[in-house]
């Protein structure tokens, strides 16, 4: 036996400094395969999550029609006025989407509730129904709903997309004064109303916008 700090055998007077350096090189060696062995784990687990990612993504696709060039000038015109009343971001977020005209099969599984649109999260797939083409008045009435679909985009529920749209209404130039007898602000309120009632306590009965009653 020798202490820790000794230069040489105390029985033989061989060196020793040789021997701690090659154990300490040793560990050293098997500490770097471990983090090495660690490191390909980890690529292959994340290669195998982006391969399903593209996958699922492009299952959307080839499931589901694309727009026609006609619908998508109408989405830019109205993706182009929330840009310019002050939506940037949701604009971007809008820019960078995948547009379809039908289901796919993840919406045909889930089904659905009639609806203008829909948003597949996290593919950033939009899916617009007919009567996003055919209900709305103007751009600003189709900006109102894509607005709405870039809450979800952003991963935001119904009650925010919901509330958040109504809010912004004034901002967006979507008033009860110009707009309040049109179908889509009739349905828009509606389910506004539905997922985030709060909105809707105020007034004489109880049941009046919040946002209008003072």
């Amino acid at each position: 036996m020798n202490w820790a700090d000794a230069a040489a055998c105390k029985r033989c007077a061989a060196p020793l400094g040789g021997a701690r350096a090659a154990t300490e090189a040793d560990g050293e060696r098997a500490g770097a395969s471990l983090g090495g062995r660690l490191l390909r784990r980890a690529l292959v687990v994340v290669g195998v999550v982006a391969l399903f990612i593209a996958a699922a993504y492009v299952s959307l696709l080839i499931t589901s029609e694309p727009v026609t060039a006609e619908q998508r000038q109408l989405i830019h015109s109205a993706t182009r006025l929330l840009d310019e009343r002050g939506f940037g971001d949701s604009a971007r977020l809008l820019r960078l989407a995948t547009y379809r005209s039908t289901d796919n099969w993840w919406n045909r599984y889930v089904g659905h509730r009639e609806a203008y649109a829909a948003v597949n999260f996290p593919f950033q797939v939009v899916t617009l129904y007919p009567d996003f083409f055919s209900h709305p008045t103007d751009d600003t009435e189709r900006a109102v709903i894509l607005l709405h679909e870039a809450y979800h985009l952003a991963g935001s529920g119904e009650e925010r997309a919901f509330s958040g749209v109504w809010r912004d209404k004034e901002r967006l130039g979507w008033t009860k004064e110009r707009y309040g007898q049109t179908r889509v602000w009739g349905s828009v309120r509606e389910f506004t109303a539905q997922h985030a009632p709060s909105l809707f306590r105020c007034g004489e009965d109880g049941r009046g916008d919040c946002l209008e009653e003072p």
